[in-house]
C-alpha cells in the first residue's frame, strides 16, 4: 500500500483525529453508501454505536457530534467550526437528521447514538451504523474502525490489516528505516527528495509544493488564532487558555510572571505548541500531524525553524514536512498512531520523532543524523500513556505538546552533534514502541480509566 504526505497531514477540526476526524469521515462514508445503494428512501430509523475507546471517551472528544455532522455530509477539512453549534442544536431541537444534507431521517441523539465500553474485534476505536425500515427490520449495518491519525478502514480491511486500497507504484518504496537509509545512500538523495519523488506518482511537483505550503499556512493561522483567544476551554473542567497571556508576556505588553528571567527561545516554542493545542481542544481548525492530540508539535517546531533558524525559507518548510511524513509512514506501517491502541507514545511520541528528524534534515543533517534524531525523539517517549482527564484532550494533552516540541528540538540538536551512528536504530525503537503498547493495560490507552484521569479526580 502507498501512503502520501497528505495522508499524514490532513486539515480538520479538533479535538481528536481518531475520535473526531475519523468518526466524521466514517459517518460520511456510510451516508454516501446508504444513498448509493438506494436505501435512503426506505430508512425510518438510523442508529450509531461507538465502541471501545470511542465509547469510553467519545463524548469528551466530540465523537457524537462528529458522527452527526458526518452523516449530514460534512467533511473535517471543509466544515466551518463556527457553524457546528447551530447545526447540532437543529438536530437536537427538531429530532431530524438530514442525511447528506438532503434526506430527513428521525434521529434522537439520546436513544439513537449509543456508547459501549466493550470493543469490536479489530481495534479499540470501532463504530457501527445501522438503518431500519418502518417495520423495524434492519436494512443495512456497517462497521468501521478509526485507527489513528484520521485513517478509517472498513471491517473487511481491518480484518486483514489493510490501511488503504491505494496500490500506486512508487519509485522509492520503503517500509523500514533501514530500507529508507539504503535508498538515500544508493541514490545520493536526502529523505525529503525521496519523498518528493514518491509524491510525484500522484501530483505534479508544483501542486505538491503548493499543497504543503497550504498545510503550513493553516498551521500558522492556527497559532495566530490561538495566541489571541482567551477564556475557558469547553468540556466542563474549566481549563483556562494560557497562550494569549503568555504571548503578551513575551512581547512585553504585560509584566512577566517570572521577573528577572529573560525570555528565551523555548518560551516561544511553548507558546506555539500551547496555542495550537488549545485551538484543537476548543474544536478549532488544525492540521492532523499525525494526530490531533499531538497537533501542536509539528507546528511549534516548524515555527521554531521559521523564526529562529538562520536561512529558513519555504523550501525548508516543504522539506521539513516531507521528511516528517516519511518518518510517520514508518510508524504507520510498523506500529500505530493511535492512542487507543498504543498510548500517547503513538501520538506525542510519534510527532516528537517526526519533528526531530525533520528539523535535523532542514538544519543540514545527513540521512543517518535524521534517523538518529527521530530515534531519540521516540526513545524518550516510550511507555507514554494516554490518560486524558475527563475524556478531554486538555489535561495532560496540551502541556504534553509543549514538552514534546522542546524534546524534538533537543533530539535534533543531539543528533546533529554526532555522526549519525548510535546504538538503537529507529526500526528497533518503533518495534519496541509497538510491543510496549501491546503490553500496556487498556486503562492507560485513551479510556480515561487509569493514570491521571483517575487520580486527579480522586484527589
Amino acid at each position: 500500500m502507498a501512503i502520501s504526505v497528505f495522508d499524514i497531514f490532513k486539515i480538520g477540526i479538533g479535538p481528536s483525529s481518531s475520535h473526531t476526524v475519523g468518526p466524521m469521515r466514517a459517518a460520511m462514508t456510510f451516508a454516501n453508501n446508504l444513498v448509493q445503494h438506494g436505501l435512503i428512501d426506505q430508512t425510518a430509523q438510523l442508529q450509531v454505536e461507538l465502541f471501545g475507546s470511542l465509547g469510553a471517551t467519545g463524548k469528551g472528544h466530540g465523537s457524537d457530534k462528529a458522527v452527526m455532522l458526518g452523516l449530514e455530509g460534512e467533511a473535517p477539512d471543509l466544515i466551518d467550526p463556527e457553524s457546528i453549534p447551530v447545526r447540532l442544536a437543529a438536530i437536537q431541537d427538531s429530532g431530524i437528521l438530514k442525511v447528506l444534507g438532503r434526506y430527513p431521517v428521525p434521529f434522537n441523539p439520546k436513544t439513537d447514538l449509543l456508547f459501549h465500553r466493550k470493543a469490536l474485534p479489530y481495534h479499540a476505536n470501532g463504530l457501527r451504523f445501522s438503518v431500519f425500515d418502518a417495520s423495524g427490520a434492519e436494512l443495512k449495518h456497517s462497521d468501521y474502525y478509526s485507527v489513528g491519525g484520521g485513517f478509517v478502514v472498513s471491517e473487511s480491511d481491518a480484518a486483514i490489516d489493510k490501511l488503504t486500497h491505494d496500490d500506486t507504484r512508487l519509485p522509492y518504496p520503503f517500509t523500514t528505516g533501514d530500507a529508507l537509509l539504503k535508498l538515500c545512500a544508493s541514490h545520493n538523495k536526502p529523505i525529503s527528495s525521496l519523498m518528493l519523488d514518491n509524491e510525484k506518482a500522484w501530483l505534479s511537483e508544483e501542486q505538491i509544493r503548493q499543497n504543503l505550503l497550504t498545510i503550513w499556512q493553516v498551521m500558522q493561522a492556527c497559532v495566530a488564532r490561538g495566541i489571541q483567544q482567551e477564556g475557558i476551554l469547553p468540556g466542563g473542567m474549566k481549563v483556562k487558555r494560557r497562550a494569549a497571556n503568555l504571548y503578551r508576556q513575551l512581547i512585553g505588553e504585560i509584566p512577566r510572571q517570572t521577573p528577572g528571567v529573560p525570555v528565551g527561545t523555548l518560551d516561544w516554542v511553548n507558546l506555539f505548541a500551547l496555542a495550537v493545542s488549545e485551538e484543537n481542544a476548543s474544536g478549532g481548525r488544525v492540521v492532523t500531524a499525525p494526530t490531533n492530540g499531538a497537533a501542536g508539535i509539528i507546528p511549534a517546531v516548524l515555527h521554531y525553524y521559521w523564526r529562529f533558524c538562520e536561512g529558513a525559507n519555504e523550501d525548508g518548510v516543504i522539506r521539513f514536512l516531507l521528511t516528517a511524513a516519511a518518518i510517520a509512514i514508518l510508524y504507520k506501517e510498523n506500529a500505530s498512531l493511535s492512542g487507543a491502541e498504543v498510548g500517547c507514545q503513538g501520538e506525542v511520541g510519534v510527532a516528537c520523532s517526526m519533528a526531530a528528524g525533520a528539523l535535523a534534515e532542514v538544519l543540514g543533517g545527513t540521512p543517518a543524523q535524521v534517523e538518529n534524531a527521530a530515534e531519540i525523539g521516540m526513545e524518550h517517549n516510550l511507555g507514554l500513556t494516554c490518560d486524558p482527564v475527563g475524556g478531554l484532550v486538555q489535561v495532560p494533552c496540551i502541556e504534553r505538546n509543549a514538552m514534546g516540541s522542546v524534546k524534538a528540538i533537543n533530539a535534533a540538536r543531539i543528533a546533529l552533534r554526532g555522526d549519525g551512528s548510535h546504538f538503537v536504530s529507529l526500526d528497533k525503537v518503533i518495534k519496541t514502541m509497538r510491543q510496549t503498547g501491546a503490553d500496556m493495560k487498556s486503562k492507560y490507552k485513551e479510556t480515561s480509566r487509569g493514570g491521571l484521569a483517575v487520580n486527579l479526580i480522586e484527589c
